[in-house]
C-alpha cells in the first residue's frame, strides 16, 4: 500500500497512504539502508524522501519498516443513501456538496448497473436508480443531524429522489456493506469473464463531466460497463468485463481504457488515482507529465543505476 500509495472510500477525509506516514526504512539496491522522515507534526527540514518512496512502486528501494500516523475512531456516525434520476444529478450534488463546506467521511457514487447487480446478489434491497453513499462522523448526534439536513438540502437541489439517513454503527455497517462488497457481486454476475478497472481521478468541478464521458465512451462501443468511485475526491472506477481471449473485444476494451484516461488528463486529472502506474498505465506517463518524466527517468537512474528494482514499472 506504501509502495503504491493506495487509498480508498475514506480518502477524502484521511488522504492517500502518502498523508499517513510519518517515517521510513527502505533498503536501496546498492543495499544501503536509509531511514527518513520526522515524528514532527511539520518539518521544513530538506527534501521529503519520505514522499518520494511512497507511490515509486518498488522502482527505488523496498520498504522494510514504517510509521504510520494514527487517527482516532470517531465517536459518531451519520449515514445516507441517495439515490437519483441521472448519473448526471448524482455528479452534480457531489460537487456541491464539497463546495458546500460539508466534510463527509466518505462519498460515494454508484450507477443504475452496478446497484442492479447488489440486488441480485446482496442482502439489501435497493432502489435501483444511481446513487451516493455518504458518510459523516463527529463527537456528537446533533452535529451529525445537522450535516444530514444541511445534505439533504443539497441532493433535494439536484432533483434527488429518496433521501435515506440514519445514525449508529448498525446504520454505518448495513449502508456499507453493498459498497464494499459491489466488485464481488459484479464478478458473480459475469462468471467465466475477466475484467479491466479503469482508474482515473479528475479536478471535483469536472467530475461530472468526466463521468458522463465515461459513460457515453462504453455505449459508444458497445460493451458492458459498471460505473463506481470514491466521488468526493473525484475518483471513478469503471469496471468493464469480457473475454479477454477475444480479439474483438480487447481491441474495444483498449480503446475504451484510453479514451477515458484520456480524457481525464485532459482535465487536469491523472491516469491513475490510486492503482498506480504498473505496466499498464506507462504509455500515458508523457501526456501527464511533460518534461517532468525526465527528472522522474534521473532520479530512477541516480537509485538504481543497473535497473534492479521493479524494471520496465512506470517510466515508458
Amino acid at each position: 500500500m506504501i509502495a503504491n500509495n493506495a487509498s480508498g472510500i475514506r480518502t477524502i477525509k484521511y488522504g492517500a497512504t502518502r498523508e499517513n506516514v510519518a517515517k521510513l526504512e527502505v533498503v536501496l539496491p546498492t543495499g544501503e539502508i536509509v531511514r527518513t522522515g520526522t515524528f514532527a507534526h511539520k518539518t521544513s527540514s530538506c527534501y521529503d524522501l519520505v514522499r518520494l518512496f511512497v507511490g515509486s512502486e518498488g522502482t527505488l528501494g523496498i520498504i522494510t519498516e514504517a510509521t504510520l500516523r494514527l487517527a482516532g475512531i470517531p465517536e459518531k456516525f451519520g449515514v445516507a443513501l441517495v439515490t437519483f434520476e441521472s448519473v448526471e444529478d448524482a455528479t452534480n450534488t457531489v460537487y456541491e456538496i464539497i463546495g458546500a463546506g460539508l466534510e463527509p467521511g466518505a462519498l460515494e457514487l454508484l450507477d443504475q448497473a452496478t446497484i442492479e447487480v447488489i440486488n441480485r446478489e446482496g442482502h439489501l434491497q435497493l432502489n435501483e436508480n444511481p446513487s451516493l453513499f455518504i458518510e459523516f462522523t463527529g463527537a456528537s448526534e446533533e452535529s451529525l443531524r445537522e450535516d444530514l439536513i444541511h445534505t439533504e438540502g443539497v441532493c433535494k437541489t439536484h432533483h434527488s429522489l429518496t433521501f435515506e439517513s440514519g445514525i449508529g454503527r448498525n446504520e454505518r455497517a448495513r449502508i456499507w456493506e453493498a459498497r464494499h462488497k459491489a466488485f464481488e457481486f459484479m464478478k458473480r454476475n459475469n462468471p467465466g469473464l475477466s475484467f479491466l478497472i479503469i482508474d482515473t481521478a479528475v479536478p471535483i468541478s469536472k467530475y461530472p463531466q468526466m463521468v458522463r464521458f465515461a459513460r457515453d465512451v462504453v455505449k459508444r462501443y458497445d460493451i458492458k460497463g459498471y460505473i463506481l468511485g470514491h466521488a468526493g475526491d473525484g475518483n471513478l472506477h469503471m469496471v468493464v468485463p469480457g473475454n479477454f481471449d477475444d480479439p474483438a473485444f480487447i481491441l474495444k476494451k483498449d480503446k475504451v481504457n484510453e479514451e477515458i484516461v484520456s480524457y481525464a488528463i485532459s482535465l487536469g486529472g491523472t491516469a491513475t488515482g490510486e492503482h498506480g502506474v504498473g505496466i499498464g498505465k506507462r504509455k500515458f506517463m508523457l501526456q501527464e507529465h511533460g518534461e517532468s518524466l525526465q527528472v522522474m527517468r534521473k532520479i530512477k537512474q541516480l537509485f538504481d543505476p543497473n535497473g534492479i528494482l521493479n524494471p520496465g514499472k512506470i517510466l515508458p
